[in-house]
């Protein structure tokens, strides 16, 4: 599954913003205050209204009134549209998922929720999902594309008026595409990466499937890629290798006391360290390599400024593992205020984001000729950026 297109009106800072046409490896830069966490908390979102409700979400971002965009009518609903391909019965569709939320009475309510794509090469998108107010549809059988629509089968549901109907109906292997995008949210990596959580021993037992946002759980996860899939492991001490000079060795380490830690040597010493003297650039470029070298990877990747702890000639580096994990079939979304990063991006892989009366604009590095111009030339990305050829960039 691959997300084409993000469009958001009310929703925050955006007051009416589109990404069209957005590649599998999508970088954004910005000043400070233009929303580039915003932008990344649409995923955070739509994930916390799956595994709560819409209330729920909107109350731990501060309730409806911090939400929706400032200065709107009364009667404003915050709407998200994401466009995503998928294969369904054997055949590459674009799908488009459409919520409007509003709020009556101090209660939020989802005043419109679509599911829908084209069954054939022609004609309209049709709606599998069409959801209003707690009352709407499914249809149960979307592959049977040799029956005309009106044979289709409709599934009607009640549900709470603040419940997306992904929620419920995305469950079920029947809604092949509700199924589908319920799976790509809940898949969704937003990282929230802190240096401080990722270090030191930890209990020996915990949740070790994947990467936790905040890195708490390295200890566990690398250990359970070193028991389960040592080639992968194998292949992440080689590249930690090549990106960190000195590393020769990465192991986790069962201690006396029943806990884990993680052990690293370096080339020039007999005995390891432990993750405790071991830099922070060390430890964050490890964590990464075991996110992107997940044996079961997410689907779609945030993380936001990377660069921080890390060494500016490691970036380079980091840019082009984002990369990779992006050509093995994920998609990643990384801001950046770092040259050193922004020099390993290409041209078609740049948005940026602007102030305007209040508002966040969403621009591309390759629609501005001035930009297109310098790049074809062998110019290279981050020096444009920190020279100020990003209109809207420079706070100043």
């Amino acid at each position: 599954m691959h997300i084409e297109s993000i469009k958001l009106k009310n929703f925050k800072s955006f007051r009416d913003a589109k990404m069209l046409n957005i590649p599998s490896y999508c970088v954004i830069v910005g000043a400070n205050g233009t929303g580039k966490s915003t932008l990344f908390d649409v995923f955070g979102f739509l994930k916390d209204c799956l595994t709560f409700n819409v209330r729920q979400s909107l109350q731990a971002r501060g309730g409806f009134s911090e939400v929706v965009s400032r200065e709107v009518s009364v009667d404003a609903l915050i709407e998200i549209e994401i466009k995503f391909r998928m294969e369904i019965a054997s055949i590459d569709r674009l799908v488009t998922y459409i919520v409007k939320i509003g709020q009556q009475d101090n209660k939020p309510f989802i005043e419109r929720e679509i599911l829908r794509y084209k069954r054939g090469r022609y004609g309209s998108p049709f709606h599998f999902l069409d959801f209003s107010r707690g009352q709407g549809y499914a249809i149960t059988n979307e592959e049977d594309f040799d029956k005309p629509d009106e044979e289709l089968a409709r599934e009607e549901q009640s549900i709470g008026k603040d419940v997306l109907a992904i929620k419920g109906l995305g469950q079920f292997e029947r809604f092949k595409a509700a199924n589908a995008f319920r799976q790509l949210i809940e898949n969704w990596y937003v990282s929230d990466f802190h240096i401080n959580l990722a270090r030191g021993s930890k209990d020996a037992v915990g949740y070790d499937d994947h990467l936790s946002v905040t890195g708490d759980n390295l200890q566990l996860v690398a250990r359970n890629i070193f028991e389960n899939h040592p080639d992968v492991f194998e292949k992440i001490v080689t590249v930690m290798k090549q990106r960190v000079p000195g590393i020769s060795e990465v192991k986790p380490v069962p201690t006396q006391d029943g806990r884990l830690l993680l052990s690293f040597q370096d080339g020039s010493f007999t005995d390891p360290f432990i993750d405790k003297y071991v830099s922070d650039g060390t430890i964050k470029m490890f964590a990464y390599l075991i996110l992107l070298y997940d044996p079961d990877p997410h689907p779609l990747l945030s993380v936001e400024e990377p660069e921080n702890q890390l060494y500016p000639k490691l970036l380079w580096e980091l840019a082009e593992e984002f990369r990779a994990y992006s050509e093995r079939g994920g998609q990643v979304f990384v801001s950046s205020h770092s040259p050193d990063f922004l020099n390993a991006v290409k041209l078609d892989e740049v948005f940026w984001l602007v102030k305007k009366y209040g508002y966040t604009e969403i621009l591309r590095a390759r629609d501005n000729e001035q930009i297109a111009a310098f790049m074809a030339e062998g110019d290279q990305m981050g020096y444009l950026w920190k020279q100020g050829f990003f209109e809207g960039v420079d706070p100043q």
